[in-house]
């Protein structure tokens, strides 16, 4: 295993934090980016998703795929307290990345 890469498992949401996503990728600044001018997902433009507001780091891509799922796979509850125990005010990440 590599361990000059890394991977990001993130959450991002809409300007009124009612919209969840989560993903994965090996550049969160770019990904943010495109998130944030409508080159994401087509789920993410759909509902306006360009808020950063949760990340972790894992170095093995295939541990990072599994975290994601993970979230992914949990309730809407356990992403906001997984989001507020990380950043209990929702502010938005992105510049401090």
């Amino acid at each position: 295993m590599s361990t000059d890469k890394q991977y990001y498992i993130y959450i991002m949401t809409n300007i009124t934090n009612t919209v969840l996503y989560t993903g994965v990728t090996n550049n969160l600044k770019r990904r943010a980016y495109e998130h944030r001018h409508g080159l994401g997902s087509v789920f993410t433009k759909k509902y306006s998703v360009t808020r950063l507001v949760y990340y972790e780091i894992s170095l093995d891509i295939r541990t990072a795929i599994a975290r994601e799922k993970q979230i992914k796979g949990g309730s809407r509850h356990k992403k906001i307290d997984l989001v507020n125990s990380f950043n209990p005010e929702w502010r938005d990440l992105y510049d401090e990345i």
